[in-house]
């Protein structure tokens, strides 16, 4: 399968899961960036690293991205985090590793369920190493703020 057409099902399908987890519509475009992003770079990186290295760096590209938007758009960074993280879990991997058990294929299970491991561990590692950034690393992306709220803020302090 090309790049493109593996970009464009990401992106349908971290929209899908979207919509699925109750994201509210006008981030649906944002939460597909982030799902094709991170696939990107995952299926590119694939070519000359291992799986758990590629998905540990598409990891830490979707969680930058997703704190990016949400500083952008001030909405919390797991409406961006969950649905962009869907493409880089490793479902086939636990599918297969349940599918090897019950074949009594144990060799396969056991090889096929400690690469999901891996890459699960690599998921967690790249959300941890990019959540330990402090929030004013973000601040660039930050819209400022309308003049009404400005002023009602103001108000507040």
């Amino acid at each position: 399968m090309s790049l493109l057409p593996e970009i464009g099902a990401a992106v349908i399908g971290t929209v899908a899961f979207s919509l699925l987890f109750g994201v509210p519509s006008r981030y649906y475009p944002y939460c597909g960036i982030i799902g094709g992003s991170g696939w990107i770079v995952y299926a590119v990186l694939l070519k000359w690293l291992t799986t758990p290295v590629s998905a540990l760096a598409a990891t830490i590209v979707v969680i930058l991205l997703s704190r990016m938007f949400a500083v952008r758009q001030r909405c919390p960074v797991t409406i961006f985090l969950i649905s962009g993280i869907f493409p880089l879990v490793p479902g086939a991997g636990v599918y297969w590793t349940a599918y090897y058990i019950v074949t009594d294929e144990l060799a396969l299970a056991a090889r096929t369920g400690f690469m999901a491991l891996k890459v699960a561990v690599a998921i967690v590692l790249g959300i941890v190493f990019v959540f330990e950034l402090p929030q004013g690393f973000f601040k660039f992306v930050k819209r400022p703020l309308p003049a009404e709220e400005r002023k009602e803020r103001e108000n507040i302090k």
